[in-house]
């Protein structure tokens, strides 16, 4: 089987973090050939490490995406970028994985979703957190219909004081937003998904800048001392939506925020039947999955550990972004749907699109 030629833009800390150790584990199905970067330092790095012996270093994306023998592009650059680099890829022929979110608004999204559809090639986004195995157990419940008629929901990423310092997290003209855009869009893609269910009619935000400007905000964040100064995004932000059923969800996001039940990637289910919370984040030692439901005239709650769980997914290694690599190369090899849809990722972008909106305009949003 002839491998997968890959070629990364962007080789900063999502990149280091997540995809290029993914993709060498995923090396029988899979090369990194190109590696292109504004600091040329970074993918000369890059390149040595997980490259093939003749890989090129770029920086400047539109001459990586000029060579044809690249199948495969993975797009790791700040949010404001995704766009622009998405529909060059495509319009030079590769399928494309962006990292999340989609955008950082939703005419940017729609301009990927419109060059998506004209290219035919495969495009996902890079949600490792539905390849959790306590995430994939819900899911599988969620299916059965175990929990009834989710009718409410909460999508939780609050983080106490885990503010990140590198990179370009707080500059707002790089990637569109703080936390809202960060890390609640992990947590809304677990909840849409899980409810099955893409179709908003309005939504109301608030969004919050007050920790991140306070010159004592930074006290005690778990990455070091930020630059108030420098802090151009929200640091938590709070959004209500409607959805066309009458369904409700809940979605909270913060960097800083002081409270004491911190939880990421997470989501609280209610439902007729059933009602089920995933417990995770910064605060848990071990991700908790717990259902909870009238049983023989008591209530009765249910754990589960993520130990031990069943394997989803083809490949020995359990790692969530080295699982989203393979489902994801394994659905271009196959001619097959990735696991994250771009129509659902486009809706997580367009309901964190209104959040912001709702909160400048100060009124409810309608789609």
């Amino acid at each position: 089987m002839k491998k997968l030629r890959v070629g990364i833009i962007g080789c900063g800390g999502i990149a280091n973090q997540k995809h290029l150790p993914a993709l060498k584990f995923n090396k029988d199905l899979c090369e990194m050939v190109a590696f292109c970067d504004i600091i040329e330092e970074r993918a000369v790095k890059a390149a040595k490490e997980y490259g093939t012996q003749d890989a090129k270093v770029y920086v400047d994306y539109k001459e990586l995406l000029k060579d044809d023998s690249i199948d495969v592009v993975h797009v790791l650059v700040p949010n404001v970028s995704h766009s622009p680099i998405t529909v060059a890829a495509f319009e030079a022929g590769k399928h494309v994985l962006c990292e999340k979110p989609m955008a950082h608004n939703t005419e940017a999204a729609q301009a990927m979703m419109d060059a998506w559809k004209k290219s035919g090639k495969k495009f996902t986004i890079g949600y490792q957190n539905r390849f959790r195995p306590e995430v994939q157990a819900l899911y599988k419940a969620c299916q059965k219909g175990e929990l009834g008629e989710i009718y409410f929901a909460k999508a939780h990423a609050v983080r106490r004081r885990a503010v990140p310092t590198w990179g370009v997290f707080p500059d707002k003209s790089k990637q569109g937003g703080g936390p809202l855009i960060d890390i609640g869009t992990h947590a809304l893609d677990l909840t849409l998904w899980m409810m099955n269910n893409y179709k908003p009619v309005s939504v109301t935000g608030s969004v919050f800048q007050k920790i991140g400007t306070l010159e004592d905000g930074p006290e005690g964040n778990l990455f070091g001392p930020w630059d108030p100064k420098t802090f151009e995004v929200e640091d938590s932000a709070f959004g209500f939506i409607k959805m066309e059923n009458g369904a409700t969800i809940f979605l909270e996001a913060s960097w800083a925020l002081n409270v004491t039940d911190a939880r990421e990637a997470a989501t609280t289910l209610c439902g007729t039947k059933a009602g089920a919370e995933i417990k995770s984040g910064m605060g848990y030692r071990e991700n908790e999955l717990i259902y909870n439901r009238a049983h023989n005239g008591m209530l009765t709650e249910e754990r589960n550990s993520a130990a031990g769980a069943v394997a989803y997914f083809s490949g020995s290694e359990s790692e969530p972004g080295v699982i989203e690599s393979r489902q994801w190369l394994e659905s271009i090899i196959n001619d097959t749907e990735p696991l994250v849809k771009p129509e659902q990722a486009f809706v997580v972008t367009k309901i964190l699109d209104a959040i912001y909106k709702s909160a400048e305009a100060g009124k409810e949003i309608y789609f």
